[in-house]
Order: structure tokens, then C-alpha cells, then sequence
């Protein structure tokens, strides 16, 4: 009876062995603060789809857009924390935490594409050593199209918007609107729509491609083409996540990050010429001009570009230098 059902062991161990996967499936949840329909969840989407098919199924990451799994401004800290695996987060939202983060939204700065990649070339190497010193491996950065001034009401000049609502989203719109005399009322881009609506905002810079995306074109009738910078967003890895997966699966997730950036610069750009149109299509009045509030606001850019040279020190200043060679 023994050896029977020693035999029996045997058999029942082979079996298993030969329906179980050759490796553990390993799953990451990848947070967006941003719609579905929006480029950026697209790309995510995207890299997401190459890693798996690159894995042949053994690394799954499952993208939750709209801020379903933790809100915009909880992303970078969650990855942070091991409370997810990866993560895409606006990196001018953590401006508070480093001055290099609020770099690509200093005002007039950077105002087109190739000035932007430019920015984000010189500023990669501390960019990417400032994230590893918080547990986070830099996998891309994707700008979104050029800042505009979205508005209820007509506005020629900055003092058309003291005393409004202006939204911010991260330390720049804050300084911005107070600069111009409005109340800065923080809100990420999907509570915008119900902010507008109910009357909890005015005004706010924001690009073209989330005017179209979140329909706010309903309820802001004024689009300035006032082109204030290019904001990027990041995606990050936590580094203990990273390190845990095999070496193929770490190159797949590079290589798949490399593409992904590339594509979405490139998208990122066409993209904006056809929400200008589409914005115009929807009944808001687009001014591709605005030289007089162009000027004004590049004033405010130029006392916020020195302010953030005096909090980044020498480290901002061999930046800049870099970008203006």
C-alpha cells in the first residue's frame, strides 16, 4: 500500500508540474488622474499592451484612469509607498517637494515643443537622480500641449481677472493667479467640469487637449492661445518593484517606456492643432493672438523664472544655463 500510494504522490506531482506555468504571473495597477479618452491614458494604455505582449503575459499592468484608484495629486506618493506598483503623476504637481519639478511650468520659459524636449533633455540626468533618491525609476515624461487661458467671461488684460476664481493645480497656477489678483482654488482637471458648472471657478490654464477631453467648452466660452508652457507627465516605478522582476521583464518595461515617449511627444503635438479646431467647432471663441495678455503674463514668467533660480541654486542655474545654449 505504501509504494501504491507513494506512486499515487508521484503521479498527482508530475501532473501539476505539468499544468503550471513555467513562471508566476506578476500584476502591477498602474493610476491616472486623467480620462480615458485622454492621449495620456491612451499612451499608458499602450505601454501597457507592448510590456504585455513583450512578457508574453507574465508582466500584467492594468491602467485605472480618472483618478478611480487614488486621486491625481495621490499618485507620486503612493508609488512612493509601495501602495502601488506604478504610476503616472503631472510632475509639476510635486513643485512644493523640489524646485525641478515645478521646472517645465515656469512660465514663458519654455512655449513649443522643441523648447520643451530641449527642457527635458538638459533636465533629465537630475530629474532622474532627485526620483531615485525617493525610490522611483523615471520611465518617460509626455508633455501635454501648450497652456492656454480658458475663461467664462472675455479677458484683455490681467485685470480682467482680479477678483475671479482662478483654478490651480499645481504651485505655478497658484502664484499665477494671485500675481493677477484672483483666488487660487485648487482643482484636478476631473472635478473641472462640476467646478465650472456649479460655479466654484472663473478662469484657468489648462491645454487644449483637456478643454476637449473634458468638455469644457460647455461652460468656458474664451480660449487664449496664450501658450505659458508645456506641462509633463511622468510615469514612475517604484524601484523595489522594478528590481524584483527578472531582467527580460525589466528591459521589456524600458523598452516599452523609450517607445511610449517618443510616440507620445509626437502624438502630443499633433493632437493639439486638432483640439484647437475642435475647440473652435464647439462655440469657443479662440484668440490665437493675445499679444497685450501675452506680454502681461510673460512679465509674471519672468519674476517666477528668477524666483525658481534662487530656489534651485546652482544645480538650476547649470539647467538653464544648458537650455539657453
Amino acid at each position: 500500500m505504501k509504494t501504491f500510494a507513494f506512486a499515487l504522490t508521484c503521479i498527482a506531482t508530475a501532473g501539476a508540474a505539468a499544468t503550471a506555468p513555467a513562471w508566476a504571473q506578476t500584476k502591477w495597477d498602474l493610476p491616472s488622474g486623467y480620462g480615458a479618452n485622454t492621449f495620456q491614458v491612451q499612451t499608458l494604455k499602450a505601454f501597457a499592451d507592448e510590456v504585455d505582449a513583450a512578457t508574453a503575459g507574465k508582466l500584467k499592468i492594468t491602467v485605472h484612469a480618472g483618478a478611480s484608484l487614488f486621486k491625481a495629486n495621490e499618485i507620486k506618493r503612493a508609488v512612493q509607498s509601495a501602495q502601488t506598483q506604478i504610476g503616472e503623476f503631472i510632475l509639476s504637481g510635486a513643485g512644493n517637494e523640489h524646485p525641478l519639478f515645478g521646472l517645465d511650468s515656469v512660465p514663458f520659459l519654455a512655449t513649443s515643443y522643441a523648447e520643451s524636449k530641449k527642457l527635458s533633455d538638459v533636465s533629465r540626468p537630475a530629474l532622474e537622480r532627485l526620483l531615485a533618491a525617493q525610490g522611483l525609476k523615471l520611465l518617460y515624461t509626455v508633455p501635454w500641449p501648450p497652456q492656454g487661458l480658458y475663461s467664462i467671461k472675455p479677458v484683455v488684460s490681467t485685470r480682467d481677472l482680479k477678483g475671479t476664481k482662478m483654478r490651480a493645480y499645481n504651485p505655478a497656477t497658484s502664484r499665477i493667479a494671485e500675481s493677477v489678483g484672483a483666488l487660487p482654488v485648487t482643482i484636478q482637471l476631473a472635478e473641472l467640469p462640476a467646478a465650472l458648472a456649479t460655479g466654484g471657478v472663473d478662469n484657468f490654464l489648462t491645454s487644449s487637449a483637456s478643454g476637449v477631453d473634458s468638455r469644457l467648452y460647455e461652460q468656458a466660452k474664451y480660449f487664449y492661445d496664450v501658450n505659458a508652457w508645456l506641462p509633463r507627465n511622468a510615469l514612475v516605478v517604484n524601484q523595489k518593484a522594478f528590481d524584483a522582476l527578472e531582467r527580460p521583464a525589466q528591459d521589456a518595461v524600458v523598452k516599452a517606456a523609450t517607445a511610449a515617449e517618443k510616440r507620445g511627444w509626437v502624438v502630443s503635438e499633433q493632437k493639439d492643432g486638432e483640439y484647437m479646431k475642435e475647440l473652435a467647432a464647439k462655440g469657443m471663441k479662440v484668440d490665437l493672438a493675445s499679444d497685450g495678455l501675452k506680454r502681461e503674463l510673460k512679465l509674471i514668467g519672468e519674476r517666477m523664472t528668477a524666483d525658481w533660480l534662487r530656489s534651485a541654486g546652482d544645480d538650476g542655474k547649470g539647467i538653464i544655463d544648458a537650455f539657453h545654449r
